[in-house]
């Protein structure tokens, strides 16, 4: 199957968890038809409910990668069509073209909330890593590396935190026009929806469902509340600031069956287009880098992932940031 696109542009299961993510199945024999997919595709829209019913103020993170799109294919499905909050997207300025494109086009297409948040004052300040790197282009690899991680802590965990608490300017995409405006809604979202998987990162398999961070969102990694047998702590103290993973029992490979079993649109920095290489997963322009691979389709994607050939390289090692345990303390103050 060709990858639908928008013009322009080793697995381990969650710990802790039953091995059939779908809460009822064992129990209704009228659901012993389903596939893995399909118990999969159930849970999550039961968290998508289940958060809708239980929060208020919500958000949905959206990067315009594989898992994030697939999240808001399934809101959509939750909501019959309609996706009843806003979705997130922070633009670090440094964002491959099409991506921003991918965005807009599919926005405008679903009619959805579009607010996009941004650190402006770093920016302007020319503080960000490639404006750094730019003024002293000898910096050392571990110079490098702490630049990129203090430009993360800037531009995204930073620029996140203000947009979700409202001191931050948000800009909302105009449905009419195209354009994004200045939103004068700073109502501080509380509960917010993130595609995080356990299976992609370290940090991310000590995740929960419901995850609560503090009133500064930053994540006690200690101090998440356990989920046997599919029962759900959605009851917390007030100012708990919540992050919720519909996605947390996927698997990259369970993505990609899903995009395809769906035609979910992807944006073709996925795949191989013509010089054997194609992106992993997407960030930053500056602090990403492609990995080698002859797939130019979402089937030649799945295939790769079943031969293995991947099998000793971390999805997001193309992730220049990252580092030893970047993402992890990134994530503690607040990053998804």
């Amino acid at each position: 199957m060709r990858p639908r696109t928008v013009q322009g542009g080793s697995t381990l299961p969650h710990e802790q968890k039953a091995q059939n993510p779908c809460p009822f199945a064992a129990q209704d024999p009228a659901m012993a038809h389903l596939d893995h997919l399909d118990h999969l595709e159930q849970q999550s829209v039961y968290i998508f409910r289940e958060a809708f019913r239980h929060f208020e103020n919500m958000c949905m993170l959206w990067s315009i990668g594989k898992d994030s799109t697939v999240l808001l294919w399934l809101a959509r499905k939750a909501f019959f069509g309609h996706v009843p909050f806003p979705l997130v997207h922070i633009d670090t300025s440094y964002k491959l073209a099409e991506m921003i494109r991918y965005r807009d086009a599919l926005a405008l297409e679903y009619k959805l909330t579009m607010v996009v948040g941004q650190d402006e004052a770093t920016l302007a300040a020319k503080n960000s890593f490639p404006d750094r790197f730019a003024a002293n282009p000898g910096m050392s690899a571990e110079e490098q590396a702490a630049e990129r991680t203090l430009c993360c802590s800037k531009l995204k965990a930073g620029a996140l935190k203000a947009t979700l608490n409202g001191t931050g300017v948000r800009r909302r995409l105009n449905l009419t026009t195209g354009q994004y405006e200045i939103d004068a809604d700073r109502t501080p979202y509380t509960g917010v929806i993130v595609g995080a998987r356990a299976d992609e990162e370290g940090s991310r398999s000590k995740e929960r469902y419901f995850s609560p961070r503090d009133k500064n969102n930053n994540w006690d990694v200690g101090d998440q509340p356990p989920e046997f047998w599919n029962q759900f702590k959605t009851d917390f103290a007030p100012g708990t600031h919540l992050r919720i993973h519909p996605l947390l029992d996927w698997t990259e490979l369970n993505i990609w069956e899903y995009i395809e079993r769906e035609n979910i649109p992807t944006v073709s920095l996925y795949y191989d287009r013509g010089d054997g290489t194609r992106y992993r997963s997407l960030g930053c322009g500056p602090c990403q880098s492609p990995i080698k691979s002859t797939s130019k389709n979402v089937a030649d994607i799945i295939a790769e992932l079943k031969s293995g050939s991947l099998r000793n390289i971390a999805e997001r090692s193309g992730r220049l940031q990252d580092g030893k345990h970047g993402l992890e303390e990134l994530r503690k103050d607040g990053y998804m």
